[in-house]
């Protein structure tokens, strides 16, 4: 096994040249990039290695405009300058509260360079979310957008805070701006910290509030395992709206700097927006989730027209599940250019679907890349092998899970870390989830997984979005509840869908009540919130 794992890392350091990441031709930038790693963290690093490579070469494109490598080096450099004035030294942690903009670039760099460790904050927090997961991390200072003010109420109000984006019209309170720790302070590289800072990123919260993942130093092989799969383009375009404070979103920014890559981020997604993007910059990669390829592909057809998108190679796709019908729909309207990632912020990437595979088999995960592997496992921790057999996801990784920052981890068997979900593998070797564990209803005494259902819904033309829960019932121990927006100008009928689903899958699958609501909640990363379905009062 350990010549098998050998192996794998020789094959990843191999995709790592042919993609550019590590040029053999440049052996000392090489080496020198290595030694910065240790001590600045990916986010630091890879800027500062570009911006030595081609420092007039686009980096960043927001609403404010575009900034070559060099400018975002530069200014990175001003910015750490200004918070170690301000007293923030190595190992302290700040927290960043931002959408996608420079501001959270630059402050993510400028950490790196600092030593600092940042905690990525989730737009979508109240404040008494963001106000508990500060104090749980020791937040000693806060940077964010200055549509946030209201937020740090719940904060001290000696707590060092900066603007990363200010709108129109904010009244900021006098409050200092990354824009004025660049112009108050020099450009030139600061000396290196002792130790890298790190990164957390939170977990989606979609059952509470959400856990720190500390990240202390990123392995070229995770880099490795998002080549592998995906085509990303070099020194081309990568459109982001998939939101960078979290993995798919923050890993795809990380690769794209590593190989000189553009990329064009918005503050707020729209569908109409993010099609313009593509096709104002040429882009060949769009990163996103899937509830938001769900609103691109429900424009109506003469919007999208309007928008040539033939320059895109490669839709990635992470988040939240892919439905068979999206899938489907979504190949019909871009061409087989799909990638399905799934993994978690634990587990970092598990599996990539690529066009081929989803052809096959719509909605798949697909496989493992280099240096990942996954492994089923049933109740018991026995290993699942049988096709078709359902098991608990279990991931081994090249970027391994460090623990949560409370203390707490995942489950660990044979060097294989629990996912949190429940799949199969088909006939084609593809792995197919099937949903949360912790989703999984127990009605009258048989198992449904939400997402069967959910899937069967949506592939009804008058369902745009679908969610299925279990509530409590005193017969049955749970009955399901369906909870269905219907597509713009249809109505459907409640009595009818339950029809639909008794035709098409086993009786105890078939929701007891259908409730209609204008949208489903979801965070950010599209990740259905079902502890706020299961809290939703109906009307008997």
């Amino acid at each position: 096994m350990k010549v098998a794992h050998m192996l794998e890392v020789v094959k990843a350091l191999g995709l790592l040249r042919h993609n550019g990441i590590s040029d053999p031709t440049k052996p000392l930038e090489t080496v020198r990039t290595l030694r910065e790693a240790k001590v600045f963290g990916p986010q630091a690093t890879l800027v500062q290695h570009t911006a030595r490579i081609t420092p007039n070469n686009p980096a960043l494109v927001d609403e404010r405009g575009e900034l070559t490598y060099g400018e975002l080096d530069r200014q990175a450099n001003a910015i750490a300058r200004g918070l170690r004035e301000a007293g923030l030294t190595e190992g302290t942690v700040i927290g960043a509260l931002c959408r996608d903009h420079r501001g959270l670039i630059l402050s993510m760099v400028a950490a790196g360079k600092l030593g600092v460790k940042i905690a990525l904050m989730n737009t979508g927090f109240a404040k008494p979310q963001f106000a508990e997961v500060c104090a749980r991390e020791n937040v000693k200072a806060v940077l964010h957008d200055s549509e946030f003010l209201g937020l740090l109420d719940a904060l001290p109000a000696d707590l060092p805070r900066y603007l990363t984006w200010v709108d129109d019209g904010a009244d900021t309170g006098g409050e200092a701006t990354l824009d004025d720790l660049i112009a108050a302070n020099p450009a030139d590289p600061l000396p290196a910290p002792a130790e890298p800072g790190g990164f957390i990123i939170l977990t989606s919260g979609t059952t509470g509030l959400p856990k720190g993942a500390p990240r202390h130093k990123a392995s070229p092989l995770a880099t490795a395992q998002f080549v592998d799969r995906i085509p990303f383009p070099r020194h081309g375009t990568q459109v982001i709206v998939s939101p960078i404070f979290h993995s798919t979103g923050l890993g795809t920014w990380l690769v794209g700097a590593a190989i000189g890559n553009k990329v064009v981020v918005r503050r707020r997604f729209d569908a109409e927006a993010t099609l313009r993007m593509v096709a104002d910059h040429k882009a060949e990669m769009l990163v996103a989730v899937p509830t938001m390829l769900h609103r691109m592909t429900e424009l109506p057809a003469e919007i999208r027209a309007r928008y040539d998108v033939s320059s895109l190679k490669c839709i990635v796709l992470a988040g939240s599940a892919l439905s068979p019908e999206l899938c489907v729909k979504a190949t019909q309207v871009f061409g087989p250019v799909l990638y399905n990632l799934y993994g978690s912020t634990e587990c970092a990437i598990a599996t990539v679907a690529r066009p081929d595979e989803l052809a096959v088999a719509p909605g798949t995960v697909g496989r493992s890349p280099v240096t990942c592997e996954v492994r089923l496992y049933d109740d018991n921790d026995e290993q699942v092998t049988a096709v078709g057999a359902t098991g608990r996801i279990f991931v081994r990784s090249g970027a391994p899970f460090e623990g949560y920052t409370d203390g707490r981890h995942k489950q660990i068997i044979d060097g294989y870390m629990s996912s949190g979900d429940i799949g199969h593998f088909d006939e084609h070797g593809l792995l197919m989830v099937d949903g949360r564990d912790d989703d999984m209803i127990v009605s009258g005494g048989e198992n449904v997984f939400p997402q069967e259902v959910e899937n069967l819904l949506l592939e009804r033309a008058d369902v745009f979005d679908a969610a299925v829960i279990g509530v409590d019932d005193a017969e049955f121990g749970k009955r399901l509840r369906a909870f269905i927006v219907p597509e713009p100008g249809h109505a459907p009928d409640g009595a009818e869908i339950k029809s639909f689903v008794k035709e098409n899958l086993a009786r105890y699958k078939v929701p007891r009540e259908v409730v209609f609501l204008d949208d489903l909640p979801r965070n950010p990363t599209g990740k259905l919130l079902r502890r706020v379905l299961v809290e939703y009062r109906v009307d008997a």
